[in-house]
This record gives C-alpha cells, structure tokens and sequence, in this order.
C-alpha cells in the first residue's frame, strides 16, 4: 500500500485545503496528514483554532485516512514513524523540496517529494486562511 504524507497548519479550512488534499491522495491509497502544532508555526501568523480541534477538522475530510498533530520538536520525527512513500507538499508551502530530500536521506528515509498543483478558484472563493480571518472582521466591524 502506498503511504502518502501532507502536512500544513490547517486553520480555517477552506477549498485550497481540499483541493491539496485530494491531490495528496491520488498520489497513493492511504493519506496521512500532519497537523502543525501552533507553537511549530513560525514562518507566519499562528493559528486561530487550536491543535485538537484543527486535527479533528482535518480527520473528518473525506480523502483523509488519518491526521495527527505534528512532533512539537522534531518534524521528520512522524514522518519517520508513517514510513511514507510520497511526501506531498501544497503548491503555495514554504518548504523547498530538495532540502527536505537531503534530511529525508540523511535519515535513511526512502520517499518521493512532490508539491500538489495550484488551486483555481473562481473571484468569489477565499483560499488563505488569514484573508478568511480578515473578511470576517471587516463584515463584522
């Protein structure tokens, strides 16, 4: 059975969530997902929604097999319990493929990266968590 992993913050889900999620997918038959934990979020603005609750979210999508909050100190450490075959990155993540390769290899972890393709919404679909927080905001000042 090939394992596929994605990972990301996930917080306030929206289409460009789903869209990369069913992309994981496809790329084998069981998908595992790795939830960030707020305190790993540092390349941007922290979550709104807690650990627990962005994991059940997560759990509960359709191409989602299973979802687990991230290791709070070490983030190839679940990785390197899922022995994945694919690793799949969203298209828009921070993380540059071939240093992930390197520190897969330098592990002895044998699994393809990949990024998912963009997400092509249509001018009334909001694909960024924080443009979600801040359209709530405004509508609500």
């Amino acid at each position: 059975m090939k394992r596929v992993v994605a990972q990301g913050t996930f917080d306030l889900l929206h289409p460009g969530h789903v869209h990369y999620l069913r992309e994981a997918k496809a790329m084998g038959e069981k998908l595992h997902v790795i939830v960030a934990r707020s305190e790993n979020v540092t390349h941007k603005q922290g979550p709104v929604i807690a650990d627990a609750q962005r994991v059940e979210m997560v759990d509960a999508l359709k191409p989602v097999d299973e979802a687990r909050p991230g290791h709070t100190e070490d983030i190839f450490a679940p990785i390197e319990e899922i022995e994945p075959d694919v690793i799949a990155l969203g298209h828009d993540q921070h993380h540059e493929e071939a240093a992930i390769a390197e520190e897969l290899q330098r592990r002895g972890i044998d699994c393809e990266v990949c990024r998912a393709s963009p997400y092509e919404p249509d001018e009334e679909m909001v694909l960024s968590s924080r443009q979600i927080a801040d359209r709530i905001v405004s509508h609500r000042s």
